[in-house]
């Protein structure tokens, strides 16, 4: 069997576990995948034509690239000095334009970046301190207000943006930055000097990427003294900065979603070169209490608007829902983690819901508008912005998106790993010449990938294909010849020698199913929400002109067809079908406030319905929405 492996040229890698001995597998390099006509390669190419092109001049009319010319001493003030963590907006921005050059190249986006890397430059003190907020008289402030001033975590991005940067470009120049603060912190925390961990979890994640990226094991050391050190109650104590225990001793996901969520990936990182049982145990323990109790049919996460924050066990309303774009792409993170700890296909389903539902629900269908918060059912008055005052969530979409090239393939010693579904072409190096795979796959709309192995020579390795835990029916064959029934919700094994123009085909039925929810999930007892694939759909008032979609009933066994998005949706797979609402004829019908069952059964009327993908939501006129539909009685 062959032995895969990174070539001797710079490699691209999304996550770098090249020397973790507790990893199942390891990323296809970005650079050795190739995106063909399809889904994500068009969200790639509004990435770069609109996404990063907006963000960037919302980053300058915000004043938040004059911070850092405030803090060089080029400008005497800067308007963007009154945002919170405004330095992160800019590194997260600079992350996905990063990976994005990975995709395909632009000099126009190159440009972009040297004058925001120039910037990030001349704002480092001399100690290498970097934080606008507390440059020139505001230095007196520096590490006094962990809880509140996300320094660590303005940090923590920095650090992220640089090792993307040099990864893609080859280019130090941000990754010394990098370093020199990461040396500044290091002098100023860890055993005998400053004690307390940062009040916004992500510089532990962080500080691991910097010591794979430079090999310094200082930093490794500072990110694992961080995470020990939370829950001494030494930033007060508080669950909703996940101060209140050790971490080793959590049991639930509580507090700040995005906050928990950021904390658990530092942990996987740290795992993936320690192997410490209790570290797993604890991950294993919260995921499971995440995905069986506290997450939307969306991937949503985060159930309450007040601190942001995960709710009680299977406390998930749908109008109030809080949802955050950024806790989507922090669950998303940490479901990439277990991944690549475990090779469980489980955390792979999980990330591949999150991504279609929760994280793109994020950002319009131009690319250029964004949700902070994702409820489940609306009235009408939530529509996305051009940015925030906060502007966490839409430079934290645009680094998702550019992320996911890297995230489709993994490999191990003698097998190559397709986690998700989209037209591509990858290849890895082996000790007898290049395998290529080419994949075509109209996903997520259609239930076919056909695989076509492109490589040099005969090479015997395993494939491991994913199949879907919602796959309905799914067939697989080899050469055009059944090879087995998989099991849904595994990865499915072909070992074999493969030649030049051998195929793989995997299909499953997409046919529209309803789902239900926990009984104990109170906001959505009684109701009924629709998922073709891995598209979970809502009705929106657009559509329906003779019913509130509030008023709206599904029966059980209600039959859905598939048809055309139009207009804004085009490219997009609608439903059609048909639900009930009550006749509002009689008089009383229109003033009571509660009826009999028997009444109001009676009184059930059809109307056309259509239901669109969640992700698609107010794109048009606002009016109602909703995920959940009341069964018909």
């Amino acid at each position: 069997m062959a032995h895969l492996g990174p070539g001797g040229q710079k490699e691209v890698r999304l996550t770098d576990v090249t020397g973790c001995p507790h990893v199942v597998f390891h990323p296809v390099p970005m650079n050795r995948v190739r995106l063909g006509e399809g889904f994500w390669l068009n969200r790639l190419v509004q990435l770069q034509e609109v996404t990063l092109p907006t963000q960037y001049e919302r980053l300058k009319e915000t004043g938040r690239l004059d911070n850092f010319r405030y803090a060089s001493g080029a400008l005497k003030t800067s308007d963007g000095l009154q945002w919170l963590a405004p330095d992160s907006d800019v590194y997260k921005w600079l992350e996905a334009l990063s990976w994005s050059l990975a995709f395909r190249p632009s000099s126009h986006l190159i440009a972009m970046a040297n004058e925001v890397t120039d910037l990030i430059v001349g704002a480092q003190d001399s100690d290498g301190y970097l934080y606008t907020l507390f440059s020139h008289d505001r230095k007196r402030e520096r590490w006094t207000n962990l809880r509140d001033m996300h320094e660590l975590y303005c940090a923590g991005h920095l650090f992220q943006c640089a090792v993307a940067h040099h990864r893609v470009t080859g280019r130090d120049i941000l990754l010394t930055v990098a370093q020199r603060l990461a040396d500044h912190i290091n002098g100023v925390f860890g055993p005998g000097k400053k004690q307390e961990p940062d009040g916004h979890p992500e510089v532990e994640m962080a500080l691991v990427e910097l010591y794979r990226e430079t090999g310094r094991n200082a930093y490794f050391s500072l990110a694992r003294f961080l995470l020990d050190q939370r829950g001494k109650g030494l930033l007060g104590g508080s669950p909703n900065i996940q101060d209140h225990l050790p971490f080793r001793q959590l049991r639930e996901m509580t507090g700040h979603a995005v906050r928990a969520l950021y904390l658990n990936c530092g942990a996987a990182d740290i795992y993936a070169h320690t192997g410490e049982p209790d570290l797993w145990d604890t991950l294993d323990r919260l995921w499971a209490n995440m995905t069986r109790g506290k997450m939307y049919v969306t991937g949503g996460l985060g159930a309450r608007h007040e601190g942001e924050v995960f709710g009680r066990d299977y406390e998930l309303p749908s109008q109030t829902a809080y949802a955050e774009t950024c806790a989507a792409v922090a669950g998303i993170m940490w479901a990439w983690r277990m991944m690549l700890l475990s090779g469980g296909v489980g955390y792979a389903d999980v990330l591949e819901r999150i991504l279609y539902n929760g994280a793109l629900s994020g950002i319009s269908l131009d690319a250029r508008h964004y949700f902070y918060v994702n409820p489940l059912s609306d009235r009408g008055r939530h529509r996305r912005q051009p940015f925030f005052a906060t502007a966490c969530c839409p430079p934290n979409i645009a680094r998702l998106i550019s992320m996911v090239p890297g995230m489709l393939y993994g490999y191990s010693d003698r097998a190559v790993w397709v986690h998700f579904f989209a037209t591509s072409q990858m290849e890895l190096p082996t000790e007898v010449g290049w395998i290529r795979w080419k994949q075509d796959a109209r996903y997520p709309w259609t239930g076919r990938v056909h695989l076509v192995y492109d490589g040099d020579e005969d090479v015997a390795f395993a494939v491991r294909i994913r199949i879907p835990v919602w796959s309905q029916q799914p067939v697989l064959c080899v050469n055009d010849k059944a090879y087995s029934s998989p099991e849904p919700g595994t990865y499915a094994e072909i070992k074999r020698e493969w030649k030049k123009g051998d195929t793989v085909s995997l299909t499953f039925n997409m046919e529209p199913m309803l789902l239900v929810s926990h009984p104990w999930v109170e906001a959505t007892a009684g109701k009924l929400a629709i998922q073709r694939g891995p598209i979970v759909y809502c009705l929106e008032q657009a559509d329906h002109l003779d019913a509130d979609v509030w008023d709206i009933h599904l029966a059980p066994d209600a039959t859905l067809s598939e048809s055309r998005g139009v207009g804004v949706l085009d490219g997009l797979v609608t439903l059609k079908g048909t639900g009930w609402v009550r006749s509002r004829r009689e008089k009383e019908s229109l003033t009571a406030l509660y009826e009999s069952a028997a009444s109001a059964r009676e009184r059930m009327e059809p109307v056309p319905i259509t239901a669109i993908p969640y992700f698609a939501w107010a794109n048009r006129q606002p009016g109602p929405m909703s995920v959940w539909i009341p069964t018909k009685p």
